[in-house]
């Protein structure tokens, strides 16, 4: 019998277990960094936070799909990548609606609590995207999943500016801008992502 590790399939298989536990890790943690963020955010007024916290929640609705699609073929693979482009879109528009009431109804959010969540989930965040490293060009899943992550890490930094903003100006704008930022993000990705899996989806008909 030949040795497992010069048979293809096996090496395949591999491959799917080795993506389907990183998934499942980053997945935890995205779920448990929304419940904490969503709810400081709200306790502390800040649509950073809230922006951030949506993104998580996006990342683990992604991630549980993504370990659905692993074993799957390029076309599933290919539906998966535009439901996750249509998710981060959607919270895209979601975190600019929450900038907009912030322009309208002004307040100033607690820039202690932005600071010490911000470095929190930079913290976590960072463990995700060290996981994902490896696997970022597997497939068209994969580098999907490592895009959301290391969006997290630019988000993540983007709200620490906020919270020292915040403090220096004693206003919500810095808070805002972040918003507003975050939410651009979102959108160029979702973009990034949807482009990607059209042209895979022709490519699979041809």
């Amino acid at each position: 019998m030949a040795d497992c590790c010069n048979d293809k399939a096996c090496e395949i298989e591999a491959l799917r277990n080795r993506q389907s536990s990183t998934l499942k890790i980053v997945l935890g943690i995205n779920v448990a960094m929304f419940i904490v963020e969503l709810t400081t955010g709200l306790i502390a007024g800040s649509v950073s936070l809230v922006a951030d916290s949506l993104d998580m929640l996006g990342d683990a609705l992604v991630y549980g799909f993504s370990i659905y699609v692993v074993a799957r073929g390029a076309r599933m693979k290919a539906r998966a990548a535009l439901f996750k482009g249509g998710i981060m879109a959607a919270f895209g528009f979601f975190a600019l609606g929450q900038a907009v009431y912030k322009i309208v109804f002004p307040q100033v959010p607690v820039f202690e609590t932005i600071g010490a969540i911000g470095l929190l989930a930079l913290a976590a965040n960072s463990i995700c995207l060290a996981l994902l490293w490896r696997h970022r060009a597997d497939d068209i899943n994969m580098s999907s999943v490592w895009l959301c992550s290391r969006n997290d890490i630019i988000a993540n930094v983007s709200i620490l500016f906020a919270a020292a903003g915040v403090w220096l100006s004693r206003s919500g704008w810095p808070d805002i801008l972040v918003g507003l930022a975050l939410a651009a993000l979102f959108l160029r990705s979702a973009l990034f992502v949807l482009r990607g899996a059209i042209t895979e989806l022709r490519a699979t008909n041809v």
